[in-house]
């Protein structure tokens, strides 16, 4: 990837698609999800008790999102993560959907709908990436031990 630029993603590093490419390479959910901002169920993700170890990466672009080690348990059914790998990794902006106010988030490299960050999550940052399993592809670590 390229040079940032006050933190954001220059036009070279952006992975930008047409919506028929998009849906030629996603499920319907995963479209959904990513690209129009609809949630999945809680409890019914692929990834919201998955305990191996590996990267999460962008299920659009395939960039690195967040790791395992940042994974906890939050008990909303959703895959949840106290940091991204880096600064760079995600971007935020204010949702006022549904009557509330949240704090959205993107894959910085393609605008990827990911779900929402609150602050209500652990020690050290005191946050919650709340993800959508749609939007991540797991890559287990070679030495991964499987758990489910």
């Amino acid at each position: 990837m390229g040079k940032r630029q006050n933190g954001e993603a220059t036009p070279a590093d952006k992975v930008v698609k047409s919506e028929q490419e998009w849906r030629d390479q996603l499920t319907p959910l995963e479209f959904e999800v990513t690209r129009h901002a609809a949630t999945e169920r809680p409890f019914t993700g692929e990834y919201w008790a998955t305990t191996t170890d590996g990267d999460y990466n962008c299920r659009c672009c395939g960039a690195p999102l967040f790791e395992s080690d940042t994974k906890f348990d939050a008990g909303c059914g959703w895959p949840s993560f106290y940091q991204p790998v880096s600064n760079d990794a995600v971007a935020v902006r204010e949702d006022r959907s549904h009557f509330m106010v949240r704090v959205e988030v993107l894959c910085a490299r393609c605008d990827a709908h990911l779900g929402h960050v609150f602050p209500d999550g652990p020690p050290p940052t005191g946050a919650r990436f709340c993800m959508n399993s749609a939007s991540l592809k797991l890559e287990p670590d070679e030495n991964a031990d499987g758990k489910e």
